[in-house]
């Protein structure tokens, strides 16, 4: 059975970052993964509106990518932002960093297996990783992992299969 990723927004922005030339090599290694179905891919409303922000011409570009690869793309409900507010409450993360306790709320009610992130202030942390484990048992949610894309690529499984 395929692991259910939820792709936040950095991951989808880091397929061109030539500033940051070894994360976007391993982002573009887990899209080939992705075009290559060896994952279930989720994304949320959230992450078209912060794309549509982004200046062109890298905007047409991660757009482009996007119809590389199928995708279900859920929308945020009212649920998602109180359990976002549930994580600032415990003190997980900020007010400010808001928008990334919904990725991570999305990633929950979708059910999805991993968030798959490069935003290692606010989300692929250990204060936030455990935090998220403390709140998802106290609520009896499901458990989810946060990885980078470069922890995914070391999967074994995953290379197999993409060279099927």
């Amino acid at each position: 059975m395929k692991q259910r990723l939820y792709l936040d927004t950095s991951v989808i922005s880091f397929l061109k970052a030539e500033d940051s030339p070894e994360k976007m090599q391993d982002t573009v290694i887990l899209w080939n993964n992705i075009k290559n179905n060896v994952y279930d891919v989720v994304i949320s409303d959230l992450t078209i509106e912060e794309l549509e922000k982004c200046p062109e011409p890298k905007r047409s570009y991660m757009f482009e990518k996007l119809k590389e690869i199928e995708m279900t793309v859920v929308k945020i409900e009212n649920n998602v932002d109180e359990l976002s507010r549930d994580f600032i409450k415990a003190g997980i993360l900020k007010e400010k960093s808001f928008d990334d306790c919904r990725h991570i709320a999305t990633a929950i009610m979708a059910k999805c297996d991993i968030i798959v992130s490069w935003n290692f202030k606010h989300i692929v942390n250990d204060k936030t990783i455990d935090g998220i484990k403390r709140i998802g048992n106290i609520k009896n949610l499901p458990e989810i992992k946060i990885y980078c894309p470069s922890m995914l690529i070391g999967d074994e499984n995953a290379e197999t299969s993409a060279n099927e």
